[in-house]
């Protein structure tokens, strides 16, 4: 018996997302297209420098998580944020969207994590997070009867960068392995894979990874080469299932020899591509707990996608599942 879907584990992040050009970017050193991990006083500066902002609870597995639950599933989370009014802001946020969060709050310092997300002309997203509270996520955060009762468990490659979050991913991949479930990974962004390129290839080649999420560039970067065709054939043999997204071109589902190809959905305008891929994982995993073909997996994590990116902010702001079925894929 399984009380959840999804559960999914990462980094608790409140975004501050603006508009801005070119220059800015270049004028602010803030590498286009990236999340840039930052401190303190930067995030103050940029702060002070952005022009007028909406703040969103975001964090990418936490927007995943979001999504599965617009979709109809039923999903939870854990990921940590401070007792202040932006973890105030993130908790609501998620448990509004129907999302089981749990997690108990670090205290007052250090405070809630945040993003600053500067987004261009043509719909490019620039992060520069502040990490602050979400580092403190430790292997006491995990609730294992929440592990164990969920078919699959699916957590961020950023948790790489705080140090104690990786035994809290480990110690859930135990319980949900000795539960017959299975555990699930994003690379993230090609930066985070640049930085933990060994660890990332042990965790799927030790089978503590079962499905995992990339696009083109972090897969590129995950195997150093500019062969798209090259880097597929490693990742199909390195874990039980892959998915890899192509921007405007859609996905590709890989399980051992077979591939499945789909498109991207049709879409007006592209306004802001932050979630895009988070919104493509909730809809697979949606999908997949669902008992659907894999080819039917990344064509509800197409829409889902598609969706987001003609939007302001990574959750979506109109129902998933009334999409889904207006696609005809629910």
């Amino acid at each position: 018996m399984t009380k959840f879907d999804v559960l999914t584990v990462g980094n608790a992040i409140v975004d501050i997302i603006a508009r801005c050009d070119d220059q800015f970017l270049i004028d602010n050193d803030i590498t286009k297209a990236a999340m840039n991990l930052i401190d303190a006083a930067r995030a103050e500066l940029l702060y002070s420098r952005m022009g007028p902002a909406l703040e969103a609870s975001g964090g990418s597995a936490g927007n995943t998580a979001a999504g599965v639950a617009s979709l109809g599933g039923r999903a939870a989370y854990f990921g940590k944020v401070a007792e202040d009014q932006l973890g105030e802001i993130f908790a609501h946020d998620i448990r509004a969207q129907g999302v089981h969060y749990q997690t108990k709050p670090n205290g007052t310092f250090p405070p809630t994590a945040r993003s600053m997300i500067f987004v261009t002309d043509d719909g490019e997203r620039s992060m520069n997070t502040y990490l602050g509270a979400c580092v403190e996520l430790g292997p006491e955060d995990v609730e294992p009867e929440i592990v164990a009762q969920a078919k699959v468990t699916y957590f961020e490659g950023y948790l790489w960068d705080p140090p104690r979050a990786k035994e809290a991913i480990r110690e859930c991949a135990r319980i949900a392995h000795e539960n017959g479930r299975e555990v699930s990974m994003t690379l993230s962004d090609s930066f985070c894979v640049d930085r933990y390129r060994a660890e990332f290839l042990d965790l799927m080649r030790s089978g503590t990874v079962d499905i995992v999420f990339a696009n083109r560039q972090e897969v590129l970067a995950l195997y150093e080469t500019d062969d798209f065709e090259e880097a597929l054939d490693k990742i199909a043999k390195d874990c039980k299932i892959a998915a890899v997204t192509m921007s405007e071109n859609g996905a590709v589902m890989l399980k051992g020899r077979e591939r499945w190809y789909v498109d991207a959905i049709r879409i007006k305008e592209v306004v802001d591509t932050t979630g895009a891929g988070d919104l493509f994982a909730s809809g697979f995993l949606y999908g997949y707990t669902h008992g659907r073909t894999l080819e039917d997996c990344g064509k509800l994590g197409c829409l889902a996608a598609g969706i987001v990116i003609q939007q302001i902010g990574p959750r979506p702001m109109k129902s998933l599942s009334e999409a889904a079925r207006d696609a005809q894929l629910i």
